[in-house]
């Protein structure tokens, strides 16, 4: 599906700001509860939980109601998503369901997609009539760049037609600026996290390598390396980690489930 885009041309810091929009003397203090969030939180979801609702605090105004997603794409991930309300949710879902849509043409092309009025899409295209079925006449979706295999947006929904102005979209641009900064945060501890949850299940579930291991020794007349990687290499090849592949090798062979200490 072909989603219409704008240039990446930026309205000067001088504009004046829509009515109900966070003013330029608080940007300092919405840094500082981006990276508040990013240590309270204590996992990505959490953070990004909290990047929704302060975008809608900072891009809704008078007349013009706003929800928000945010999609993060991480090499040999899922793509993790946080939505503000259940209608953002809907709307992302659409555009992973086709593996298209505005969010992801702009987190992996790192560039600004603006539907003001989604009427103007083909009326052939499925996103469209959902964006009408869901009640959403506008669509601004900002990239939040970082560093990387990694590509993040900033997905944003109104249900006016023409609903970001300049100013409204400048805005969205540099609240993904201060976003971007605190997110490779976010995503380094959770980084963090999952190779020490690794290693943990790694350690748990050593019994059970060298027990299969020693199967593999066994069966093949080999040597304990040979047959590690005759296990690591199957796993790889499965895509499962190497322990739950041991423990039904163990499990074929004994007829019992291993027990890890």
């Amino acid at each position: 599906m072909n989603t219409p885009s704008t240039d990446d041309t930026r309205p000067t810091s001088g504009s004046a700001r829509p009515p109900g929009t966070v003013p330029g003397s608080d940007q300092a203090q919405i840094g500082d509860e981006l990276f508040q969030a990013v240590v309270d939180s204590g996992d990505l979801i959490g953070y990004l939980d909290h990047v929704t609702s302060l975008a809608v605090d900072v891009l809704r105004a008078p007349g013009r109601t706003v929800f928000c997603g945010v999609t993060v794409l991480r090499s040999k991930k899922a793509a993790t998503v946080a939505s503000s309300s259940e209608q953002a949710r809907r709307m992302d879902e659409v555009q992973y369901r086709y593996d298209d849509g505005p969010c992801l043409t702009a987190a992996r092309e790192e560039r600004e997609i603006y539907i003001p009025q989604v009427t103007s899409l083909a009326d052939s295209s499925p996103y469209r009539q959902a964006m009408e079925d869901h009640g959403v006449h506008t669509v601004l979706a900002v990239p939040i760049i970082l560093p990387g295999e990694t590509y993040s947006a900033l997905n944003l929904y109104s249900d006016t037609d023409h609903a970001f102005n300049d100013n409204a979209r400048h805005i969205a641009h540099r609240f993904a600026n201060q976003v971007s900064a605190t997110l490779e945060i976010a995503i380094r501890m959770t980084g963090l996290v999952d190779a020490g949850e690794d290693l943990r299940a790694a350690m748990k579930n050593r019994a059970t390598i060298n027990t299969a291991v020693g199967i593999i020794m066994a069966q093949n007349t080999c040597s304990q390396e040979e047959a590690f990687a005759i296990l690591s290499q199957a796993a790889s090849t499965r895509n499962i980690k190497i322990w739950a592949l041991a423990d039904t090798l163990i499990t074929s062979v004994t007829g019992n489930r291993s027990t890890p200490s």
